[in-house]
């Protein structure tokens, strides 16, 4: 049963890697840290974080960052996980560092662990939140993460300020939010370097799980996909059978982990660190206004 939505239940998980790559492709390169280094991304990501907490005064939020770029749980499973990203650059890598910082610096809790991705740290505060009442709002467009929403939830895909809960996944993507997985799992994902089945695209895996519901009960029932109204039905399911056993491992990758280790002491926002805001606006070079926003952001304004 749902609850009454309210800021006191209400716990925001941002995907920040998402806005720290978008402000690093977006913005200028005309700023410089004290040392001489780019710091486009961090003002960028600046902005990005003021306007959210400024609009959505959210009471309880973390701030979810990757570091697990090549050493996550799933390169174990699948070495070629990601391996046709290149690597960050120092420019951003080193800014990465900073908005995580300036996060902290501002009194928010920040997520991030080198076994597990972004995802896995959002999915397992929303679990964690759900048993402790909250709903959650996800900033982020990223598809994988509405597997999440469930009852009251929300993904909010900030830049283009558009919100859907579980019951609107499906006309985002074709498939209900807990079917996200096994869809990706079915068609693959590039971003990711994870290959899918071969034949079966995002109509035809949609078409899949609205008669199976669920990649378990396509595989158990292999022997009518051929009877579906589904042009090269029969096709897709000779490979189904050659290729039961990557299915099943692409879904362990598409399935965002939800007991990843998190901080103890829950996500309220709390009192920033004048100090060290401060120091970070002068090494970032932030100007007056940026630095008004961020001491009133902390809760130190005058």
């Amino acid at each position: 049963m749902s609850q009454p939505v309210s800021a006191s239940n209400t716990l925001y998980l941002v995907d920040a890697s998402m806005y720290v790559f978008r402000a690093w492709h977006s913005m200028p390169d005309e700023f410089h840290d004290a040392d001489g280094w780019p710091t486009n991304a961090v003002h960028g990501f600046a902005r990005f974080l003021l306007e959210l907490l400024e609009r959505e005064r959210p009471r309880h939020i973390a701030i979810a960052f990757d570091e697990a770029l090549d050493s996550c749980f799933r390169n174990a499973i699948y070495p070629a996980y990601k391996a046709n990203r290149d690597p960050a650059p120092p420019e951003l890598r080193r800014q990465f560092a900073w908005c995580k910082a300036l996060c902290k610096a501002v009194g928010l809790v920040t997520l991030a662990h080198t076994d597990y991705e972004a995802d896995d740290l959002i999915g397992t505060a929303v679990h964690a939140g759900r048993r402790d009442g909250f709903r959650s709002v996800i900033v982020s467009a990223d598809k994988d993460l509405s597997q999440l929403l469930q009852a009251d939830d929300e993904q909010y895909d900030f830049a283009k300020a558009v919100r859907w809960k579980a019951d609107g996944v499906k006309a985002r993507h074709g498939v209900h939010a807990h079917q996200i997985a096994d869809y990706l799992a079915l068609t693959g994902d590039a971003v990711d370097n994870i290959p899918g089945i071969s034949g079966i695209g995002a109509k035809s895996a949609a078409v899949l799980l609205a008669h199976f519901e669920s990649l378990d009960a396509l595989l158990a029932r292999i022997d009518e996909v051929p009877f579906l109204r589904l042009r090269g039905a029969a096709g897709m399911a000779v490979r189904l059978r050659e290729q039961r056993e990557h299915a099943l491992l692409w879904r362990q990758l598409t399935t965002i982990a939800l007991d990843a280790p998190l901080p103890d002491g829950g996500f309220a926002r709390g009192r920033g660190d004048g100090e060290e805001l401060a120091s970070l606006s002068d090494w970032m070079g932030f100007g007056p206004l940026t630095r008004k926003r961020l001491a009133e952001a902390a809760g130190l304004a005058l």
